[in-house]
């Protein structure tokens, strides 16, 4: 082995062990208004995982610690451009966050998050969630499926086996796809979420926030960032696509909003380029956990909520 590729695989293995790090601490169209609604004052609850806290995103905010949230995470973002005061709005986001986390206390690294759902009261006016991918347990497929592609690089690049995507066998497996049926589960889970909310925060007007393009379409461009075979990274592209659209379905089902973040961020994903992408690599060159928002794409975010809730009145 060369020296150069033992420093790429260190590299790896050592970004991959700060990813699981990052999201699983603990276990670890955009929507639109009825004509006439004025947009909400506050106050406004922030829930959800660590795609809406922004781990690593400066500053570090709130508590615990162990949830690592931002204070130029997209809720933050969103309460300032409402111009909303301190006390009309609560950020409770925590990364690792999963649909269960909602309802119950979130033991973390550095301290508990208590249930998420507990900010919530018949004074709330805006309730946006952000949550769903450690319920499929993406980071950990997305671990396990750059592992295959180190493998993948230093056999030939599938040359003698003609597997384009070693990772997608250890969760497809003839008409079953493990991915999918967890996808299945965390959509029928968030409709009670959901549900829990309108019923704790009556007068709220909800938004379910999805998740930014993370991975390209056609899987090109992620062999350099994150050693991924083409047909692994388009596997989980796909996965992502499908889990945004169980949430826009469950979304609206509940009669809740749903924020499409990954139309705007198409071609800013991880595999993009440093200055325009909103998603860090596996190994971040700007502020941010690997495989997260930025604090462009928290901007972004932001952007998409507030295109969805109306301009502030």
């Amino acid at each position: 082995m060369t020296n150069h590729l033992r420093t790429v695989l260190i590299g790896v293995f050592l970004a991959c062990a700060t990813l699981v790090a990052a999201v699983g601490i603990t276990r670890h169209d955009s929507g639109t208004d009825p004509v006439g609604v004025a947009t909400p004052r506050g106050p406004y609850v922030a829930l959800g995982d660590s795609y809406t806290a922004g781990p690593r995103i400066p500053d570090r905010t709130g508590t615990p610690a162990g949830c690592d949230r931002s204070d130029h995470d997209y809720p933050a973002l969103v309460a300032a451009r409402l111009g909303l005061r301190a006390a009309h709005f609560r950020d409770v986001s925590c990364s690792g966050a999963t649909i269960a986390d909602l309802t119950a206390p979130q033991s973390t690294d550095n301290g508990t998050n208590p249930a998420q759902l507990s900010a919530l009261s018949a004074g709330t006016r805006l309730v946006t969630l952000g949550i769903g991918g450690n319920d499929i347990g993406f980071s950990s497929l997305i671990t396990t499926c750059v592992k295959a592609g180190v493998i993948y690089d230093m056999t030939g690049r599938g040359k003698y086996t003609g597997d384009d995507a070693p990772c997608r066998g250890k969760y497809v497996s003839g008409d079953t796809d493990d991915v999918q049926r967890k996808i299945d589960t965390a959509g029928e889970r968030l409709s009670e979420a959901v549900a829990e909310v309108k019923r704790r925060a009556p007068k709220a007007r909800v938004y379910v926030v999805g998740y930014p393009a993370i991975l390209p379409a056609g899987g090109s461009g992620c062999a350099d960032d994150l050693t991924l075979a083409p047909g692994d990274a388009t596997y989980l592209h796909d996965k992502e696509q499908q889990l945004n659209a169980e949430l826009r379905k469950r979304a609206r089902e509940a009669g809740a909003g749903y924020v499409d973040t990954y139309k705007p961020s198409v071609g800013r994903d991880a595999c993009s380029g440093r200055d325009t992408r909103w998603i860090e690599p596996l190994l971040p060159s700007l502020p941010a956990a690997p495989m997260h928002p930025n604090e462009r794409g928290a901007r972004g975010m932001a952007d998409a909520v507030l295109h969805a809730v109306g301009p502030p009145r």
